[in-house]
């Protein structure tokens, strides 16, 4: 049996591989560069879980629309924990009920590890993949601007201005 020549000459094979990883890196790249920029702030309240109780359906809407703003910005592991235990508090001042106030802080603790793929977890204002960041001065203004757009839009937030206690956080707060 005769051996066959390979058709591939090595230096051209060498150019291709090369050409190939800088693609590879240039793409890698624009993708750095976009995971920098924050989508839009979103809010959908409680997510998973009701705005409120049967006699007031908003309760404790504006405690989650708070808690919706630290979970798109972001941030350290630390972060993330002041926020579910404001959530809590927030919700038992409501309702004067430590044992919903509690459940709502499990499930947040639980569901919004930003190792999840969810439009919920933690830093979704961000690329999926941030996990747990410390927010840069430059990312805190863009993510300001973004919060700031999102209320020229929607100046009462996600709630109906009934459901509002006074404010849970000003507009661009952390």
């Amino acid at each position: 049996m005769k051996k066959q020549k390979s058709n591939i000459q090595l230096p051209y094979f060498f150019r291709f591989l090369l050409a190939i990883q800088v693609l590879a890196i240039a793409l890698l790249a624009c993708g750095c560069a976009s995971a920098s920029e924050p989508r839009s702030f979103s809010s959908d309240g409680c997510s998973l879980f009701p705005d409120g109780d049967l006699g007031n359906r908003t309760l404790w809407c504006d405690c989650c629309f708070a808690h919706d703003i630290a979970y798109w910005r972001g941030g350290t592991k630390a972060d993330r924990k002041k926020s579910d235990k404001t959530l809590r508090d927030c919700v038992r001042k409501r309702t004067g009920n430590k044992a919903l106030a509690d459940m709502m802080y499990q499930g947040v603790r639980t569901g919004g590890h930003p190792v999840f793929p969810t439009w919920y977890r933690w830093a979704y204002g961000w690329s999926y993949g941030r996990g747990y960041k410390p927010l840069s001065e430059e990312e805190q203004q863009r993510l300001r601007a973004r919060l700031d757009a999102y209320f020229e839009k929607h100046p009462s937030g996600y709630c109906p201005p009934s459901a509002h206690e006074g404010p849970v956080q000003e507009k661009g707060e952390k």
